[in-house]
């Protein structure tokens, strides 16, 4: 029997898996609360070893059809489903907003125009990985991209409709059958995202999702001998647990993970455009791993970039993230709640400044008030570690080398902000160890450049051609230009 379907502003959302293009439901469930005002939104189905196989065999038999059809072939089948999704855009939005708290005017106007597009984009894309010659003396090479088989993807639950459709484009336009593990505390946009796709005429198999916490399902599903690829965005304990899990059976991962970015301001920038940047850090109560929470400010100029700063930052409209003109809104459960409280007040025992912030806000339970923390030494916990909220810390520098100390003095390297002059920043932003970073400026986006980190920011890159070479398993056929006679060494 399905369990009872979970209403959200007049969207009926299924709470069970979808596998093998239907509904299944599960005897166990788990409880899901809107981080908004702490209400239960209702029961979600939690896979077991049963629903792991079931997916992992429906993606078995769907594999062999759909990878042999051509990236031509396929595409259509991806259009219908960038198109679904848009089709439900308003249930997206709305449904998002409720379960992992996210700003409905950032879904509205950025997550799902983008997620339609991470589809579409690759679907498109995928059309050049054609057979790819190389002459030699010797040989005509073929140079092929095959898909790999079954992949899992697990997404986090900061983001999950565009981290999963980020990762589902690729994969599918590739050739390959997916299962998506959605994150426990927002599972739902992946569920639309299972209409969209039937909607859409995705052969069965070929798209599955199993619902479920990351020690059950997420734990069976990465363990598992028959998975071809895991694709994981998230934290890096979990992240070490899935590498060992996968090394076992050899299985590549891609693995995108947390940040401690810097955000640097030298003495030669345009200081009011570096603090109103500086106050976007904050969006999204701060869960936002490419955020620059490492303020990094040139002595010279650091007591105006902070006045400035603040001036932003009391003006950020803090509330229900379903009013449009929300900025901040509530962090995602209670128990994230409890670890940002923790890192705050620990920063301050070990002599840690608050110039702002430093308090839960009084709009409810969940929410955060932005914070900055000054007179903070590199090796303080505050620094080094990733706090996942609306908590920032700010150290001063006198030298260019002095901020590449500090911007590299972390065990992440994720991304990064450089403010300053054009061709000054532009070379201290070369030195910064860093997947990627900004110049004078923030989020920009193209689906065609690399993503990913570097330490414990992760493995691998995603986007253009970096997704393909990890979702394909590259071939090399080789045809010889002259008749080939075996030979013998003499015995």
């Amino acid at each position: 029997m399905s369990t009872a379907s979970i209403e959200i502003s007049g969207h009926l959302i299924s709470p069970d898996h979808y596998i093998d293009g239907r509904r299944v439901s599960s005897a166990e469930t788990f409880e899901l609360f809107c981080p908004i005002d702490q209400r239960l939104l209702g029961h979600i189905a939690q896979g077991g070893e049963n629903h792991v196989d079931a997916a992992i065999r429906a993606a078995e038999r769907a594999f062999p059809a759909w990878a042999a059809l051509s990236a031509a072939e396929r595409k259509p089948y991806l259009d219908r489903f960038a198109e679904e999704i848009g089709k439900r855009a308003d249930a997206l939005c709305t449904v998002e907003s409720n379960d992992a708290g996210v700003l409905l005017s950032r879904m509205r106007h950025g997550v799902v125009p983008r997620a339609m597009l991470n589809i579409a984009w690759f679907a498109e894309h995928a059309l050049a990985l054609q057979e790819r010659p190389i002459d030699t003396e010797q040989a005509h090479h073929i140079v092929r991209h095959d898909p790999a088989g079954v992949a899992v993807i697990i997404t986090p639950w900061n983001s999950p409709l565009m981290l999963s459709t980020w990762k589902l484009g690729p994969a599918l336009a590739a050739g390959n059958t997916c299962i998506l593990k959605p994150p426990e505390w927002a599972p739902l946009t992946c569920s639309v995202l299972a209409d969209a796709a039937h909607a859409a005429g995705l052969p069965p198999g070929v798209f599955n999702v199993v619902q479920g916490t990351g020690p059950n399902t997420g734990a069976k599903l990465v363990s598992d001998p028959r998975i071809a690829r895991i694709s994981f965005t998230g934290s890096v304990p979990t992240a070490k647990w899935i590498a060992q899990a996968a090394g076992a059976n050899l299985v590549p991962c891609s693995l995108e993970l947390g940040g401690k970015s810097p955000f640097i301001v030298l003495d030669d920038a345009d200081i009011d455009q570096a603090a109103a940047t500086a106050a976007l850090m904050y969006r999204n109560a701060g869960q936002v791993c490419l955020a620059g929470t490492r303020l990094l400010v040139h002595e010279n100029v650091a007591d105006d970039f902070v006045a400035r700063m603040r001036h932003y930052v009391e003006r950020l409209v803090i509330g229900d993230p379903r009013n449009e003109t929300t900025e901040v809104g509530p962090i995602i459960h209670p128990r994230q709640v409890e670890r940002v409280k923790g890192f705050v007040d620990r920063a301050i025992a070990a002599g840690g400044r608050v110039l702002w912030g430093g308090a839960m806000h009084p709009f409810g339970p969940q929410y955060y008030q932005p914070t900055l923390i000054a007179n903070v030494a590199q090796t303080d916990e505050i620094v080094q570690s990733e706090v996942f909220g609306p908590v920032l810390t700010l150290q001063t520098f006198t030298s260019d080398d002095e901020a590449i100390a500090l911007a590299n003095g972390t065990d992440f390297g994720l991304g990064g902000v450089c403010y300053g002059e054009t061709t000054h920043a532009t070379a201290l932003a070369e030195r910064v160890r860093t997947g990627f970073i900004w110049v004078n400026s923030f989020g920009i986006r193209d689906l065609a450049a690399p993503f990913g980190g570097i330490k414990r920011s992760g493995i691998g890159r995603e986007g253009g051609d970096w997704s393909f070479e990890f979702f394909c398993d590259v071939k090399d056929v080789v045809v010889p230009k002259q008749p080939f006679r075996a030979s013998f060494a003499h015995r």
